[in-house]
């Protein structure tokens, strides 16, 4: 180790004689980086939350191939009187229906009034749309129109309310795929420049827009909102909270000055390596500002803490404001410097490098854009390291530092705080362990639990058209099954059709269900139609040949754009049912799913190979996924940072003491959470991996301090415990109050994958704090031994040193 002990000796010396050189150099490689956000892209596609090969995704991507689905837009007609089927509304919903089939990459638009409705003519089928022109303006026949559609089971509860109040429609979407985000954008500014146009056309009619189209331009739209709001935000909080805490004008502007560069760093170096910007990655400025502040933090202290005491001594000789005093300032402060530098290398670096450790593990986590945050914030933890060894000690020998005499109240509070702790080490062991057990004993109070359409909160448009539309008209949620018949023209079989007819009675008999779209409906209102519209008539086919000249006589009938390729394969051996439910979360439709494959298994022996997909199920199986993943991940980066800590420590004793002020604050964050909460999704999984390297900083400075207290003073451990609570416990306050204030910014996004992810983090760094004050220095005078009754607060020299 004698190297490293060689360059934290010299380095600051160097970074004070080289600093112009420095400070240029910095600014120009920064500048470099920083050019990369140039090639930085936002993403606008939901898939990006699933890796390739993701084995939902695969399922998902294979039945949108076979039945030509796509994305889609689903607008939600609201008449003022509540009635879907009055003249207005009708002639609303036809106008937006027309206007529909404009939309870019429109394939198909599904409506009530284009709905294509069967009668009997004769011994032919008379296809036509379910509302005319004529239609519209006929009281009796607008009541018809009403029967008719609340009695189909293709058109109640998906296009029209079952109370007939709102009326929907369908626009299926299939974009080239080339520029997903430029597509999304044009896709969803024809949207709502419908649906503006259709409220000034119609007064009295109201339209929300949902689908999955709208659904994934919100994810870059709230990205984009968080960069602009809460970036900026949280910079001037914490540039107001620095001032407030370190009281210097030159200090704040200098860390601040270094924070900007590391974010610019981050998201640059992100930029050159092709990573994209999503909802999740939006909030890694805001993590890497308060990330960088803490490294800052500890060498503006230790330099403000050598300077206030070479101070102390230069007043005590008569000292006063003259050429002479200014002089020996000037040298006051770069020997500050020096030592600050000296004194904070290594811990900077090991904090820097546990910070970076535990947010590269996020690589482990199934969800593309956690990585990607975790990447991000590695870049500029990296970049806050170099920056504040090097060019913030420089910045700092330029800049005018003023020490103020009577100190910070923080100062005095810290020995009070040490002897406090040392007095009572027995009783804070005992009764941090015993809280601790408490709060353990919680976590299985929490439920891996999510609703995906909960990622965004209410003041988000989409959010709340979406509910609106769940509550009034139809389920949101869409749980799709592929039904496969085993032979080519099989869906005709009547033994199939039996099957796939009791497998969608049974989906509507379940609570969670809303609507199912099933071919069989249609077969049995064809029968009915070939036996001159006899209600008793409407069942299935009795033979193949007949529900296989029905399904070509009807299918010929069809106009373009409306065909049955949703729920047909090409070679008439699958076919397709969706089932659109309520609002669940996801342990609810993983429990919905698993109830009707079981069913399957057991009560359909002519359907073969059924399989489940759809958005719905692709989010519902990333949680679980997830948090299996981050357990390898988490796991590794602590025994990594484990070894790193006894490394650098050269102590095997002190680095295993370390873990448990390391552990317990996560365990005790997710105990509070499951006392207060009970949910855990998915943003939730990676929180210990992401605050296991934040929460070893503090312990990493605190033993530093302690070590060296140790090492160099000669003190026993209650001493040692006082120089650490002197010489590092106000940063370790000061930083943590930064780092909690900029986790509870990133709590206000609107987007709750990172609101949720903000409130843990903060809360698991408050906790961290208690730890590395009221659990590790007892448990450090435990190890360690030592009863510290005949150690004032301390021998002077050692405590004051």
């Amino acid at each position: 180790m004698q190297p490293v002990d060689a360059l934290e000796s010299r380095l600051g010396g160097w970074v004070i004689a080289a600093r112009w050189p420095i400070i240029a150099g910095a600014l120009v490689l920064v500048e470099i980086a920083a050019s990369g956000t140039a090639f930085l892209e936002f993403s606008a596609d939901h898939r990006v939350y699933f890796a390739k090969d993701n084995p939902q995704l695969l399922a998902h991507e294979a039945m949108e191939d076979t039945y030509s689905q796509g994305s889609n837009v689903f607008f939600a007609v609201v008449p003022e009187d509540r009635d879907a089927t009055s003249a207005l509304a009708l002639e609303a919903t036809a106008w937006l229906t027309e206007q529909s089939w404009l939309f870019p990459y429109a394939t198909r638009v599904d409506s009530v009034t284009n709905f294509q409705h069967t009668t009997a003519d004769g011994d032919e089928i008379l296809v036509r749309d379910l509302v005319d022109e004529a239609a519209r303006g006929d009281a009796g026949e607008r009541s018809r129109i009403r029967s008719i559609a609340l009695a189909d089971p293709r058109l109640a509860a998906r296009l029209i309310a079952r109370d007939g109040a709102v009326g929907g429609i369908n626009v299926t979407l299939r974009p080239p795929g080339e520029d997903v985000l430029a597509e999304g954008l044009r896709v969803v500014e024809f949207a709502r420049g419908l649906k503006d146009e259709v409220r000034e056309r119609f007064p009295g009619i109201d339209v929300r827009t949902t689908g999955l189209a709208i659904f994934n331009q919100t994810f870059m739209e709230v990205s984009l909102n968080d960069l602009k709001a809460l970036v900026p935000a949280s910079f001037a909080a914490m540039s107001l909270m620095l001032f407030a805490l370190i009281r210097g004008i030159g200090g704040t502007v200098a860390i601040m000055l270094v924070v900007a560069l590391s974010v610019m760093t981050s998201v640059g170096l992100g930029g050159w390596i092709g990573l994209p910007m999503t909802s999740a990655a939006a909030i890694a400025p805001i993590v890497v500002l308060t990330v960088a502040i803490a490294n800052c933090v500890h060498v503006w202290s230790t330099l403000v803490h050598s300077m206030g005491a070479d101070a102390s001594g230069a007043l005590a000789d008569g000292g006063g404001d003259t050429p002479r005093s200014r002089v020996r300032t000037g040298e006051r402060k770069r020997d500050a410097i020096a030592e600050s530098v000296r004194v904070n290398l290594q811990p900077v670096f090991l904090a820097s490098l546990t910070t970076t450790l535990g947010f590269l593990s996020m690589n482990f986590s199934e969800v593309p854009p956690f990585q990607q945050l975790g990447n991000f914030v590695a870049f500029g933890v990296g970049a806050a390291f170099v920056l504040s060894v090097t060019f913030l000690p420089a910045l700092l020998s330029l800049l005018p530092i003023r020490v103020r005499a009577a100190g910070h109240r923080l100062d005095g509070a810290m020995p009070m705080l040490a002897e406090f702790v040392v007095r009572r080490r027995r009783e804070l062991l005992w009764g941090g362990g015993l809280i601790a057990v408490a709060l353990v004993a919680s976590i299985p109070r929490n439920e891996l639990n999510d609703v995906f359409l909960h990622y965004f909160d209410e003041s988000i448009e989409f959010r709340r058209d979406a509910d609106f539309t769940a509550r009034h008209l139809t389920g949101m949620y869409a749980l799709e099954y592929s039904l496969g018949s085993g032979e080519p023209g099989g869906i005709s079989e009547p033994a199939y059709l039996a099957d796939v007819a009791a497998f969608a009675e049974w989906y509507q008999q379940q609570p969670e269900t809303m609507h199912v779209d099933v071919i069989t409906d249609t077969f049995r209102r064809l029968n009915m139609n070939m036996h001159g519209d006899d209600p008793a008539e409407y069942r299935l086919p009795a033979n193949r040949e007949l529900a296989a000249q029905y399904l070509l006589l009807y299918e010929m009938s069809l106009p373009p754009g409306l065909d049955l390729n949703h729920q047909i394969d090409i070679d008439k051996s699958a076919t397709r049912m969706v089932a659109s439910t309520k609002t669940l979360s996801t342990n609810e439709v993983l429990a919905l799913d698993g109830r009707a494959l079981e069913w399957l298994a057991d009560n359909a022996p002519h359907i073969v190979r059924p399989e489940s997909s759809g958005t719905t199920l692709m989010f519902a199986y990333l949680g679980r996924r997830n948090i299996v993943s981050m357990l390898v991940g988490t796991t590794i980066a602590l025994v990594v940072i484990s070894l790193v800590l006894i490394l650098a420590l050269r102590s095997l004793r002190l680095g295993l003491t370390s873990l448990v002020p390391n552990l317990v604050p996560g365990a005790l964050g997710f105990g509070v959470w499951g006392l207060a909460v009970g949910e855990v999704g998915i943003s939730l999984s990676v929180v210990t991996a992401m605050t296991l390297g934040i929460v070893v900083d503090d312990t990493v400075h605190f033993l530093s301090k302690y070590r060296r207290a140790r090492r160099e003073l000669g003190c026993a451990p209650p001493d040692a415990v006082r120089v650490a609570f002197r010489t590092v416990g106000r940063a370790l306050f000061t930083t943590s109050v930064v780092l909690v204030a900029g986790f509870i910014v990133v709590s206000l996004s609107s987007f709750e994958l990172n609101a949720g992810m903000g409130k843990l983090t903060a809360l698991v760094i408050a906790l961290a704090l208690l730890a590395d004050f009221f659990l590790l220095p007892p448990l450090l005078m435990k190890v360690e031994g030592g009863s510290g009754k005949d150690a004032a607060p301390g021998s002077e020299r050692a405590v004051r040193a």
